[in-house]
């Protein structure tokens, strides 16, 4: 019994490992998840507009990649003029983004909304992202912005 919980540790730990070295790098052209052109997208701009009227937005979007899960690529923020990144996460997490996809141009297609994240998610975001502990300590307040599902990404350059 104990070398099948042994196994199966080793196996999931692995997996992990093994993930991020299978994501194919981020290179114009390559796309994650569904696939995705770059035509009829609407900037973070826009998409700040259409979300201050609608409560949702089904469609693509286009914006550069601030940051991305350190761990295994499970989520990544597109920057705005505002200084706010808005949260990509992945439908049923069915893939993931590699690490070089940081400054990266992207067409993100999927579901935008507004969303209030509660500070122990806000924390936990943080520490995959690698951010220290100093910093997850100072986050002591919920945070109401835009969130993306999306099924699909394309890489523009």
């Amino acid at each position: 019994m104990k070398k099948l919980i042994l196994f199966a540790i080793c196996a999931a730990l692995s997996t992990v490992t093994f993930a991020q070295s299978t994501i194919k790098p981020a290179e114009a052209g390559v796309t994650y998840g569904k696939t995705v052109t770059a035509d009829n997208a609407v900037n973070t701009d826009a998409l700040n507009k259409t979300l201050s009227t609608d409560s949702v937005y089904n469609g693509k979007i286009t914006g550069t990649v601030v940051e991305v899960c350190t761990k295994k690529g499970c989520f990544m923020k597109l920057q705005q003029a505002n200084g706010a990144p808005i949260m990509v996460q992945f439908t049923d997490y069915a893939y993931f983004m590699p690490q070089n996809i940081v400054g990266k141009t992207v067409v993100v297609e999927g579901k935008a909304k507004m969303k209030e994240t509660s500070v122990e998610r806000l924390k936990h975001y943080a520490a995959d992202a690698g951010k220290s502990k100093e910093e997850i300590a100072m986050i002591n307040q919920p945070k109401k912005d835009i969130s993306i599902m999306a099924d699909g990404v394309l890489v523009v350059k």
